[in-house]
Order: C-alpha cells, then structure tokens, then sequence
C-alpha cells in the first residue's frame, strides 16, 4: 500500500509510484471520484482532447425502434 501525509495546509504530495502509474508531469491536472468510501484518482484529459463517439444511425429503423421498445 502507498501513502503520504497530509499537512496542516490539507496538502499532500503524490507518491513518485503513483505519479508514474499515471504518467503525471508538472502542470498536469488530476480528477478525484468519490465511491462510497473510496478515492479514485485519475488523470485528467487535455482540455483539447476529443472523446471519440459512435453513430448507429445504421440501426435507427422504426423495426429497431419497436424492438427496443419490447412490442
């Protein structure tokens, strides 16, 4: 288990194991989650960077339409 302390300022410093599973490097901004009683930390995405999305249009028939719908 990696861990740090934290300062009378609420600061931290991540753990250089940590810092190189997440390929952090100064200026880099990361994201925290929380799940019940947990933190995921992750790597935040370039402001710039684009998420890749899918179109179905393909599947977008009034059929489809009725089979989702279950009738």
């Amino acid at each position: 288990m990696i861990s740090s302390r934290m300062t009378s300022k609420a600061q931290t410093t991540i753990p250089r194991a940590v810092r190189a599973a997440l390929q952090l490097g100064t200026g880099d901004t990361i994201v925290y989650a929380v799940e019940g009683d947990r933190v995921v930390i992750t790597k935040a995405l370039p402001p710039n960077t684009e998420i890749a999305t899918a179109s179905y249009e393909e599947w977008d028939s009034e059929n489809d339409r009725r089979a989702y719908a279950g009738l």
